[in-house]
């Protein structure tokens, strides 16, 4: 007779697969995130809003977003990164399955709000996660995925439902349905991935609202802002208001004109992302900023002359220094951060971002009916083009770091990545890694 069975954890996905679905995760949800921005024209002639309301609909997303990261982006540093993440994927499911019912702006606005929860809960523990399981021998092929994968995700969302207006009579129905689906089945197969953090033990989780950056990642995180500032804000005019400005000020009358525009930025920062992995950080932030400064002056002469395809030109070019500063960016802060802070210090990351995506767009939309659409644009990327010259001013003046490939110094304060080190002694992104895992490269089990 055979003893009875004992009950076993369910197996886990080798470290490869879970990097895999990881990135999978981060390139759909941004997608989910761009879907509904070359939607916006079609949903104003169906129920008659104005500009305003676009925005307004835009703002809340990032309002909801913002409140998650305060209060649920750190969750996955306390409960582990599984099972905050398949929290927040069923609730992006929630809110495209909205989407695929709604009837009228108030369906829009609940599922921009829950939608906007669901981002913020998943992208710090999104990012963690892809650093947790980099390959040990390319330890910042995390960071350089979560910037990647975004823009391919941002582009591809906003390209494919862009073809879509064009072509079909009700492009929502079929986006938000397989969105849907998809999303259900990526909560499915991040149950399998391994986890890579252990909650600490004893101690309340609160959910108080707080920005917190260690001391260690104090610095590197001070100067990435202005960069992140500038290129968060160009996508807010992306997202927000291109399509309506396609149509409006550039008098596009092809639908998929819009979409195809916002594709192109973020297409351009995926490019501008790859390309920031082969430079040290000080010069990819460097040439980032430089090319957002060009990138919106192109920006600007295209809404005076006017001409679609100057737009399109300026739009690649802000988009490839949106990729290089954002990468840069991201990499430095990783280097800078012990594995036990990673989400929290990736949400402050977004907090940052997202807030410099929002709040032109809110006040351009405000602005639009008094000043219109065209001398509104024209003053959002003038502001624009502020922050992208203040960023490399910045970033001119910064002191050059030591090039890839070379030993260096852990930056001052950055005490926690030293511990992290492990017996080599040695600090880095590599050697952290190396401590939150077990002596054959997987993942520590927690049980």
């Amino acid at each position: 007779m055979r003893p009875p069975r004992s009950r076993r954890t369910p197996r886990r996905l080798s470290r490869r697969a879970a990097f895999g679905v990881l990135a999978v995760t981060t390139v759909v949800l941004m997608a989910t995130a761009s879907a509904p921005s070359p939607i916006y024209p079609l949903y104003r002639q169906r129920w008659d809003f104005s500009v305003t309301m676009v925005t307004v609909v835009f703002a809340v997303y990032v309002v909801g977003l913002l409140g998650a990261l305060l209060t649920l982006g750190p969750l996955s540093d306390r409960l582990g990164r599984r099972p905050v993440l398949i929290a927040a994927l069923l609730l992006a499911a929630a809110s495209t399955a909205i989407f695929w019912t709604a009837g009228g702006v108030l369906s829009l606005v609940l599922a921009r709000t829950v939608q906007g929860v669901a981002t913020g809960t998943a992208v710090g523990g999104l990012a963690a996660g892809l650093v947790d399981s980099s390959p040990v021998r390319r330890p910042h092929a995390g960071t350089t995925v979560t910037a990647v994968g975004t823009s391919v995700g941002l582009a591809a969302g906003a390209a494919v439902v862009g073809l879509l207006v064009q072509s079909v009579a009700h492009p929502d129905t079929y986006v938000f349905s397989a969105l849907t689906c998809v999303l259900l089945l990526l909560a499915v197969a991040v149950w399998y991935i391994p986890e890579t953090v252990a909650p600490p033990a004893g101690g309340p989780t609160r959910f108080l609202p707080r920005v917190r950056v260690p001391p260690g990642s104090r610095r590197r995180f001070l100067a990435a802002v202005p960069a992140l500032v500038a290129g968060w804000a160009v996508t807010g005019l992306f997202l927000a208001l291109t399509p309506s400005v396609v149509t409006a000020v550039l008098h596009v009358t092809w639908k998929a004109a819009g979409g195809l525009d916002i594709a192109a930025l973020f297409l351009a920062g995926g490019a501008g992302g790859l390309w920031s992995a082969r430079h040290t950080v000080r010069r990819a932030t460097l040439l980032g900023a430089l090319l957002l400064t060009l990138g919106a002056a192109g920006l600007a002469l295209a809404i005076a002359l006017p001409s679609p395809a100057v737009y399109a030109c300026g739009a690649v070019v802000a988009g490839s220094g949106v990729g290089l500063t954002y990468n840069g960016n991201l990499r430095a802060i990783g280097e800078a951060t012990a594995p036990q802070s990673r989400s929290e210090v990736f949400s402050a990351v977004y907090v940052v971002s997202y807030a410099a995506l929002s709040l032109p767009a809110l006040a351009a939309g405000l602005l639009a009916p008094a000043w219109g659409l065209r001398t509104t644009s024209f003053g959002y990327v003038a502001l624009v083009g502020s922050l992208s010259l203040l960023a490399l001013v910045h970033a001119a003046r910064s002191r050059p770091d030591t090039p890839r490939g070379r030993g260096r110094r852990s930056p001052r304060g950055a005490g926690a990545l030293t511990a992290c080190a492990g017996r080599s002694g040695r600090a880095g992104p590599a050697a952290a890694h190396r401590s939150a895992t077990s002596d054959d490269g997987s993942p520590p089990k927690i049980r």
